[in-house]
């Protein structure tokens, strides 16, 4: 009989029952002690932000007991550095201990360090060693990425483990240059990141040079990418007559739609194809949306040919009920949270408005409750109810319902004209600066947490790693594009903190139309969100030089460009303030190239000087300076000396004055874009004044 390894006690020796319960008294109060201690230790440490003072972050770095904090501190210095200098290497150094997935990250800067400084063998050594002890992290695929410069091999294996990742999305643009490489790397890319740099010219290449020789599913998978960047009669000539699947046959329809008179026919016919064949899809439902959006003699008949199903839905019905004037409140009651029901409503209150039938205004907006509406719906709603009620002889129900407004979204245009029928600020003039008046710079707004509900996504955010995040979220999203209303603020963030306000400005305007009204605090949080301060100092000077408010710039900038220097519009306007080559030119009085306004510089100083131009045109009125920005100073002239009326098909009703009925006015302007344009911009302006002011900072 094997015999036991601990050697037993003499019966003499064992402890006593008493002295027993004393030993285990103290190992558990000893245990307490210790679990106590570690809550204290937890909730007396700090929590480090991109806000933290530097000095704080030095001394937590070289003094802390605790490692995790040492390394947090470590990780946001090094991100303040320039990359590759000694000092962000030395705090780099040596913060890759334990399985924490900072270590992960820490292994990874040190590297890219490294690799910046010209220590190839040290990068090399890091790389490795990333890989080694952290496969399953995103901030492997750097790993692999770097290592496959040597070995392809290590290519491959990212585009398989990593597939949607920015890393491998660029390694897949750099394969090659057999055919086969570069079938793999358009197929690659039409399947997890169409819209990356360069991917468009490698897809187009791909279907035009091989589409006789692609398999049925390749040509398909081809397709969908390039519908997807809006090419759609491309990848028409790519699917040579192949039948799609319910998701590329709406992504086609979509691209077609933003083409001439004969793709939209094509987009039309496919849209109805798809809705038929597949009636039950939820692609088949956004199909009969966008056909119930078009415009045309031939709509009602192409809605007439839906499947029943489809025919009875949201969409359609508020188009037919808008084009008929059938009932509406059937609609409106049936689906109250439906985007149709909204536009439907709206569209139905703006005719009522502009020909003055207050009453009947009053009731259409009446017919929705507020509070099943997004924060910029509610508050649009409010303040035309306050202002039809106001009207109507009803002054204290107006003013109550102007405060909601202001509770609801205190920024923004609705907020703006709110505030000025309540006399809380002074007239349209006094929201812009005279020029030739002081330009001072606008306020640094401060750091705010991600809060996306994922603790290992907030650290890094909260570490002032922003591409880290975002490469993780799209890792973990698998490329596929955010639908519900808080993934598309969630990536909205993320896109905007990388540079890509392009796409991420849009995405928050996006889910800002579909989020329910949050609290005060949230509120504030999102229009902050949606107002970033970018090119400061650049706008600063600028305005500075032309006598304007910098915030002008910067709310004017937020719209015709969300902030994107390089890009073009379909017409020819370039750059940070979309002006036309032709309007730059009489402004400098030379000719200038449109390549040249892509320089965020030059094309801001100039769109201060032709701001600045307008303003003083119109005796620095900001309603007639941010239309004729848009639509032309002759557009807006014109308008002034004919007087605006109603669009409505019903007989209009009285002239509009500016000077009389302002909100009415910009209603009544004819051009829709300009329409929108100008209560955007100034709404922007608004919502920059309060940011710049604290007003918003918090509840």
């Amino acid at each position: 009989m094997l015999r036991p390894l601990v050697p037993q006690l003499p019966s003499s020796q064992a402890p006593s029952a008493q002295g027993l319960r004393l030993l285990l008294g103290t190992c558990f109060g000893t245990a307490l002690a210790l679990l106590a201690g570690r809550v204290l230790v937890h909730q007396l440490t700090p929590t480090p932000t991109p806000d933290t003072p530097l000095s704080s972050l030095r001394a937590w770095r070289l003094l802390s007991p605790d490692p995790a904090l040492r390394r947090e501190a470590s990780l946001l210095l090094a991100s303040r550095e320039p990359t590759g200098s000694a000092r962000q290497r030395q705090g780099l150094w040596g913060q890759g201990w334990g399985r924490d997935s900072l270590a992960a990250l820490a292994l990874k800067r040190a590297a890219q360090a490294a690799e910046a400084a010209g220590q190839a063998d040290q990068a090399q050594g890091l790389w490795q060693s990333l890989w080694q002890r952290f496969p399953q992290s995103p901030a492997s695929a750097d790993a692999l990425y770097s290592l496959g410069r040597q070995q392809p091999r290590w290519r491959q294996l990212l585009l398989q483990r990593f597939p949607a990742h920015p890393a491998a999305l660029a390694a897949a643009l750099e394969l090659g240059p057999s055919p086969a490489s570069r079938l793999q790397a358009s197929l690659h890319l039409a399947r997890w990141g169409p819209r990356w740099p360069g991917a468009e010219a490698l897809l187009v290449q791909a279907c035009r040079g091989r589409a006789g020789a692609l398999q049925p599913p390749q040509r398909r998978q081809l397709a969908l990418g390039l519908a997807q960047l809006g090419r759609g009669q491309t990848a028409l000539d790519c699917l040579k007559g192949l039948q799609g699947d319910p998701a590329l046959e709406l992504a086609l329809g979509q691209a077609l739609l933003k083409g001439d008179a004969s793709q939209q026919g094509l987009a039309d016919r496919r849209l109805l194809a798809l809705a038929q064949r597949w009636p039950t899809r939820a692609a088949a439902r956004e199909a009969s949306a966008l056909l119930s959006q078009r415009e045309g003699a031939d709509t009602d008949a192409l809605l007439a040919q839906l499947p029943a199903s489809l025919q009875d839905s949201a969409a359609v019905q508020a188009r037919l009920a808008l084009d008929y004037q059938s009932p509406w409140r059937g609609v409106l009651q049936r689906w109250p949270r439906d985007p149709a029901s909204w536009e439907l409503q709206w569209q139905l209150a703006r005719q009522a408005l502009l020909q003055q039938r207050w009453a009947e205004a009053a009731a259409i907006l009446h017919a929705l409750p507020a509070n099943q509406l997004a924060a910029p719906l509610a508050a649009r709603q409010l303040f035309w109810l306050g202002y039809a009620q106001g009207r109507l002889g009803e002054r204290a129900a107006a003013q109550r319902l102007w405060r909601q407004v202001l509770a609801i979204a205190p920024g923004g245009y609705y907020s703006w004209r709110a505030s000025l029928h309540l006399g809380e600020i002074g007239t349209e003039p006094g929201l812009l600066r005279a020029p030739g008046g002081p330009a001072g710079p606008l306020a640094r707004p401060p750091w705010q947490p991600l809060a996306s509900g994922d603790g290992g996504l907030d650290r890094l955010w909260r570490l002032n790693q922003p591409l880290e995040a975002w490469e993780s979220w799209r890792f973990w999203r698998g490329g596929q594009p955010a639908q519900a209303a808080r993934d598309l603020q969630l990536e909205g963030r993320l896109r905007s903190a990388v540079g890509d306000d392009w796409i991420g400005l849009g995405q928050l305007e996006q889910a800002s139309l579909r989020l329910p009204k949050g609290s005060c605090q949230q509120q504030a949080d999102l229009e902050r969100q949606l107002n970033p301060l970018r090119y400061g100092e650049l706008f600063r000077q600028a305005a500075a030089s032309a006598g304007l408010d910098p915030a002008l710039l910067q709310a004017v900038a937020r719209q015709e460009s969300r902030f994107t220097a390089g890009v073009e519009s379909p017409v020819g306007a370039v750059g940070l303030m979309q002006l036309m080559p032709s309007t730059a030119s009489e402004l400098v009085g030379r000719r200038l190239e449109g390549a040249s306004l892509k320089d965020p510089a030059l094309n801001s100083r100039l769109g201060a000087r032709y701001l600045r131009q307008l303003l003083e045109q119109w005796q620095g009125n900001p309603v007639l300076a941010v239309a004729s920005y848009n639509a032309g100073p002759g557009a807006v002239a014109h308008w002034l000396k004919t007087g605006l009326g109603s669009d409505s098909p019903k007989p209009a009703g009285a002239t509009i004055k500016l000077e009389r009925d302002p909100e009415l006015w910009i209603e009544a302007i004819p051009y829709p874009e300009t329409r929108l344009y100008t209560k955007k911009v100034l709404g922007n302006l608004w919502s920059y004044r309060r940011l710049n002011q604290g007003a918003a900072s918090g509840c």
